[in-house]
């Protein structure tokens, strides 16, 4: 016989210990909401936002670059870049992007795996570009891929353009990318510059990028959950940089490079310049480079091909020779030398004869002269261009005379032109020769022989020199060289303030003490070097009087100059001779005497200055027809 067993006790039981558990998850629930809506709320309501509206910037087109007569030289025209979302590749290994974007869209895979590794410390927000200047095979390619790679997207942006053939390219720069050694500069971080932000990078571009950079504008879009575009909320459009004036004058900078190509060994430097206010007309360097590699193509795998090839170049095309080369002078030198000679009181007006004697003897030494000129004024010294003159007008003056006379004209010092990476002339002293020869520090009676003629001991930059003769042409004036001659105004837009415009304000020239009496007998001589029986005699300009002074730098010793060790040939002038508009240089590398190459090149300047500013073709003689 059983007996009935209450089991109410049990089935109560078992329902407390459900209700306690019920309330423990519903109060673990409730604590989490709470933190999540109350606690957090704002930070997830924020993300949400922005999952939902995004910030996409409108990139500022930069300033037009133009010559000084208005004409466009650097504009900036709208292509198509490929983007990726930072955001959309959160959680994604990036390197697995790097073999199908590097195929798909022709990039360099090391760019790429750059770029990536870039992104890591980036903002969540960012967007960068891998690509600019799409062509239509890559934005098809885009839209093929959206369901595969839903963080690429085309975006319309400015591009640099610069003029083809590499004209006025070491002037003009260059913009690029900003690197990240860059970005860790105080001077950008001052800026508020960010990674994938386009700057000048040499220059003007570099130089005046404050300047040419606009102010980006944006647009505030609701976007879906794959990140298209779904509405746009407010567009702020983008204030362009300020258009740049600069002192070129087109017509003389094609005419100094096309002299540049014609040249045997196509290396060397013209530069123009007016001599009354230091504003530079024409500055070209050989060979060139096209800037436009690095605005373009730089990202394509034979954009970084063509970039290595550049750097290999044993002619160095990124090099700009005006400011970067240091080149024995030669005779050119005997024109300051001249000068300091006047003004030291070595020689006189009166009495400015020394002897050439077809060389001089120091020591067992016999350093010779081109010719045997018996024994010449100062005048006739400079139109033969009398070595034997100038051994000994240097002895009289000693090395202290000419490191005074360096001082004075600044050619131990950079000129100030506005470009980056400008370089100091190396010029004679003591210390100078201790460490140029170590095995015969004491400087000697045959040191100054050689620091009095341009060779051994001096090693100029061709815009150095020109600015120092141009000097001597005007009197004594030294103006500092620019390239600048103003930046046009921009008016408001938007949130954006106007910008002011900007003219050159040029410093107050220094002045280098040339009594007339002296500055008359040097411009005398540099006049007979072209329209007496001088050394650039072929290149006279009947009305339009040029003074100048050919040179002829040795490169290596006598009986090796020869194939691409031959002598450099130099010109230096103004014009016309005693009341100068226009200075001009020219440096050819490699080709021989001075009359032969740079003079003749000279001269094609100066036909071209003389038809624009005369309104008539250039006088020829019948030599020259």
């Amino acid at each position: 016989m059983k007996f009935f067993e209450d089991e109410s006790q049990n089935l109560r039981a078992r329902f407390a210990t459900i209700q306690i558990i019920v309330f423990a998850l519903l109060a673990v629930l409730a604590g989490r909401l709470y933190f999540l809506q109350i606690v957090r709320g704002s930070y997830y309501a924020e993300r949400a936002e922005n999952q939902r509206i995004r910030l996409l910037p409108i990139p500022a087109p930069r300033g037009v670059i133009m010559d000084r007569y208005g004409r466009v030289i650097v504009d900036s025209r709208p292509i198509y870049n490929i983007i990726l979302s930072r955001e959309d590749v959160k959680g994604k290994d990036l390197s697995a992007l790097v073999e199908p974007l590097s195929q798909g869209l022709n990039l360099d895979p090391e760019f790429l795996r750059e770029r990536f590794e870039q992104m890591r410390t980036m903002p969540a927000f960012e967007s960068v570009r891998i690509k600019e200047n799409a062509t239509p095979a890559d934005i098809a390619w885009v839209e093929a891929h959206k369901l595969e790679f839903p963080e690429l997207r085309v975006e319309q942006q400015p591009q640099r353009q610069y003029p083809p053939d590499g004209l006025l390219a070491h002037v003009l720069g260059y913009v690029g990318e900003i690197s990240p050694k860059q970005l860790e500069d105080p001077k950008y971080k001052e800026k508020g510059y960010k990674p994938g932000d386009i700057i000048g990078q040499e220059g003007v571009e570099a130089v005046y990028d404050e300047y040419l950079r606009g102010r980006d504008g944006y647009r505030r879009v609701v976007v879906d959950s794959r990140g298209h575009i779904q509405a746009v909320l407010e567009e702020v459009p983008p204030q362009p940089g300020q258009d740049m004036v600069l002192t070129i004058d087109l017509d003389l900078q094609r005419a100094a490079e096309e002299q540049l190509k014609k040249m045997p060994t196509k290396r060397g430097v013209i530069i123009v310049m007016d001599p009354n206010n230091g504003e530079i007309l024409a500055m070209a360097s050989y060979p060139t480079f096209d800037p436009n590699l690095f605005s373009q193509r730089i990202t394509t795998r034979e954009g970084r091909a063509e970039y290595a090839a550049l750097l290999r170049d044993p002619q160095h095309p990124l090099y700009n020779r005006a400011i970067r080369g240091r080149y024995p002078p030669g005779s050119t030198w005997k024109i300051p030398m001249a000068i300091a000679g006047l003004e030291q009181g070595a020689i006189t007006v009166e009495h400015s004869r020394l002897l050439c004697g077809g060389g001089i003897l120091i020591g067992n030494k016999f350093t010779r002269c081109m010719g045997n000129h018996g024994m010449p004024d100062l005048r006739t010294a400079i139109m033969k261009s009398c070595d034997g003159y100038f051994y000994r007008l240097g002895l009289k003056m000693g090395i202290d005379g000419i490191m005074r006379m360096v001082d004075e004209l600044e050619l131990n010092k950079r000129t100030g032109v506005d470009l980056p990476h400008e370089l100091r002339s190396w010029t004679p002293s003591p210390e100078f020769k201790a460490r140029f020869n170590p095995r015969d520090p004491q400087w000697k009676d045959i040191d100054t022989v050689y620091a009095s003629f341009g060779q051994v001991y001096e090693f100029v930059t061709p815009l150095a020199l020109l600015r120092a003769i141009a000097a001597i042409g005007v009197g004594g004036k030294l103006y500092t060289p620019h390239l600048l001659k103003e930046f046009r105004p921009v008016r408001e837009m938007g949130p954006f303030p106007a910008r002011p415009g900007k003219v050159y304000e040029q410093p107050a020239p220094k002045i280098v003490p040339i009594r007339p009496e002296h500055h008359k007998l040097v411009v005398d001589g540099m006049w007979a070097v072209v329209n007496d029986a001088g050394t650039a005699a072929r290149i006279r300009m009947p009305g339009f009087d040029i003074a100048g002074k050919t040179g002829t730098a040795q490169v290596v010793s006598l009986g090796k100059d020869v194939g691409k060790n031959k002598d450099h040939s130099w010109f230096v002038s103004y014009a016309p001779a005693y009341k100068p508009e226009i200075a001009a240089l020219a440096l050819i590398e490699n080709v021989g005497f001075g009359a032969s190459y740079a003079a003749p090149a000279v001269r094609a300047i100066y036909d071209v200055y003389y038809e624009k500013t005369r309104g008539a073709p250039a006088p020829q003689l019948a030599m020259n027809r």
